[in-house]
Formats: structure tokens, sequence, C-alpha cells
């Protein structure tokens, strides 16, 4: 495969071994639950050299006793060399496309011609919000919609504006900031399939600071259970606390720690709101279970595809689910203890013996999550940190 002077990144290749995993997984659960369906179809929307279209011809359609494979780039320079590097994709079973359209003309077309696809990845440069509706009109009911963002500022609260503009949402400084930024744009997918009369699934999640990247199902109808999931995440920049509500039951804020410390004349700080956002769980466990299986004992392409990266993420995602919206790095549980930052897997421990749902973040790195109450956390973390954490168990 020539790469090329379009834009290809390697540190990438994660995303894109989930990417084969969760078609792998779609072509083993259709032979599964719906053998006699039409053909399995695929859509690359922003295809660029090929790399993706190529790995899910190669690794993971080749298992479908028929397939369409549609490969688009928007540069008509680049057509040449996505059409070499797809030449190895013409093989009996397997009906492949290109084309040049950008995104908008793509998947506008595929509306009025009623084409749906069982995966639509859409690797998008920059924020992808304005394709959004398209692109759930374009996945079939069940399928999948693999969406990217590089649009780092807006939805870590370092642009109020764009995150108003782009993501019709707050985004306040957060210390999960990366987990914002996903919970604000599943908000978004969530808010267009709900206007559009359907249902998503987050599938899963996961950032490397840089790309924030997100699977859905389309489901078929919203439940009421899945529209409580929709709304507002709290932070406290004096004394840490976090808070969640959701929209349809939401109400005032309760006072946070420092309203202890504060005179009448000097009032806390406000609380840094962000929202509406995604505050249900960010991966769906039963699928990730299926992905490790197939990870580890896939086809002999699948497996050795795998970078030991992708597979340590994977396992990362599968151990949270990331139900609980609430989340602080240790090294802020320590600055408010006034010391280093206390031992994330002794914490975790010490607050389930204390009867709270904790765990350690699969998300970001160091960041334990938990619905524990905050003076809970910290003081868990107090004992902790003074080595009480293994008398204590």
């Amino acid at each position: 495969m020539q790469v090329g002077a379009g834009f290809f990144r390697p540190d990438s290749r994660p995303a894109r071994d989930l990417g084969v995993l969760l078609l792998a997984d779609l072509v083993q659960q259709r032979a599964l639950t719906a053998p006699g369906a039409g053909a399995l179809a695929v859509l690359d929307a922003m295809a660029g050299c090929g790399i993706r279209a190529l790995r899910y011809g190669l690794e993971a359609m080749a298992a479908a006793p028929a397939a369409e494979l549609w490969a688009n780039d928007a540069d008509p320079d680049r057509m040449p060399l996505l059409q070499c590097n797809l030449a190895a994709l013409r093989a009996p079973g397997l009906q492949l496309q290109t084309s040049s359209q950008t995104a908008q003309q793509l998947l506008a077309a595929c509306l009025l011609q009623r084409r749906r696809f069982d995966l639509l990845d859409l690797d998008a440069f920059g924020c992808p919000t304005a394709l959004v509706p398209l692109a759930l009109e374009a996945v079939r009911l069940d399928g999948l919609l693999y969406l990217a963002s590089t649009d780092g500022r807006s939805p870590t609260g370092h642009d109020r504006s764009g995150a108003v503009r782009r993501l019709g949402a707050a985004a306040r400084a957060h210390p999960a900031s990366w987990e914002l930024a996903l919970r604000l744009q599943i908000g978004v997918i969530a808010r267009a399939a709900w206007a559009l009369g359907r249902s998503v699934e987050p599938v899963l999640s996961f950032s490397e600071g840089r790309t924030f990247r997100t699977a859905v199902r389309l489901r078929r109808h919203a439940a009421g259970s899945e529209l409580a999931q929709l709304g507002l995440l709290a932070h406290c920049h004096g004394c840490g606390d976090q808070q969640v509500q959701s929209l349809l039951q939401l109400r005032q804020w309760h006072p946070c720690l420092c309203g202890a410390s504060q005179t009448p004349a000097q009032p806390p700080p406000p609380l840094a709101i962000s929202g509406p956002l995604w505050i249900g769980p960010l991966q769906h466990q039963p699928t990730l279970a299926r992905l490790q299986a197939l990870a580890q004992a896939g086809t002999p392409a699948l497996a050795l595809s795998l970078a030991p990266d992708s597979r340590r993420l994977l396992a990362r995602l599968q151990a949270d689910p990331g139900d609980l919206p609430r989340c602080w790095p240790t090294s802020g549980i320590g600055r408010q203890l006034g010391g280093g930052a206390p031992p994330l897997q002794a914490l975790v421990a010490l607050l389930q013996q204390r009867g709270y749902r904790a765990g350690i973040s699969g998300v970001m790195p160091g960041q334990l999550r938990s619905d524990a109450p905050w003076s809970e956390i910290l003081q868990s973390a107090r004992q902790v940190a003074a080595g009480g954490g293994r008398a204590a168990k």
C-alpha cells in the first residue's frame, strides 16, 4: 500500500484496529442472526489513501458471503492512489466502489437513493456535527456509525463560543477533558437520532487527546431510559467537587464543600457547568467482550494485524463501562489534600469496601471514576495515602 501525499497518521492505528474488529463482529453477528440477509455494506466516507477500506476488505469482509465496500474521498487527485491501493479487493463476492465527493454530497446522495450501510466510517477532520443527521440517515437499523472528531478546543472547554456554535452546548474546563469531549459528542449524536425518531447505543468511545472517536449502534426507537441519559455535568474549581443531573429531572445544584469554608462576604465560586451531554455508559461491554474474543481467536489475518497498543486499549475500555460520569485525576485529589497522588487501585478498593461504586477510567490514565460523595472520596484518599487502605481491607 502506498501512502502518497495524503494525510496519514501511523499513531491512529488503534482506531483502525478497533474499526476492523467492529466490522468483523458485525459480519459474525449477521451470520448468526440473519444468515439470509442481503449484502453487508460498508461506507468509508473520508478514505484518504484507503488504508481503512483496504483493511476492512482484507481482514473483516472476506467472511461475508456478499459484501459492498464504498471508499470515497473529496480530493479527486487522490483517486488513482486510492484505486491502486484497493485493487487487491477485486474479488468474487465483494462489490467495490470508489468516488470523489465531499462528505455532504455523498451522504445527501445516499439519502436520495435510500442507500444505507451496516458500517459508516466517518473519520472527519475538525468537528463533524453538521454531517451527523445525514450520516445517521445512511446507517441501517442495528448498524454502526464510527465517528471521529479532531476538534479538541471546543469540547474540552478551551473555546466556549465554538462549543455553542458547533455542539449546541456549554463546555467548561474539566479535569476529565477527554471524557467531557466524548460525552458532548455522543450527546450531539443522540439528539440528532431522537429528532429522526431513532435511538443510539454507544458501543465504544476513546481518545488519545487529539482525536475523539465514538462508535454508536442505531436503534429503532428511543426509550424513556435513554432520554434520561442526557444531562449536565458540574465541576467546582475551588474544592474539586462534581455533580451530575439528567435534563429530565433538573433541579438545584447541591452546595459543594466550598460552602463550609466561605463566609457570607466571600461566597463560593460558581460551578462550571457543561452540557447538555451524554451521562450514560460510554462502552457496551457485551460487544467489547466479543471484540476481545475476536482479537484473541479470530481469523489469522485479523489476529496478526492488531497492535499491542490496540489490545491494551480494548482491555481498558472493556474494564470500564463509563456509566459514572464523575471522574477525577489522582493528581488533583492529591492537590486537594495538600500532598501527592493517592494510590489509585487502593483508593478504588477502599471506596468499593465502603459500599460505593468505583473504578479506574479507561478513557484517561490515572483517573478515578466513582459515585461516592466528594467528601468520602477525599477521606478515603487521605486514608490510603497515609497507608491505611491495606489495613481497612
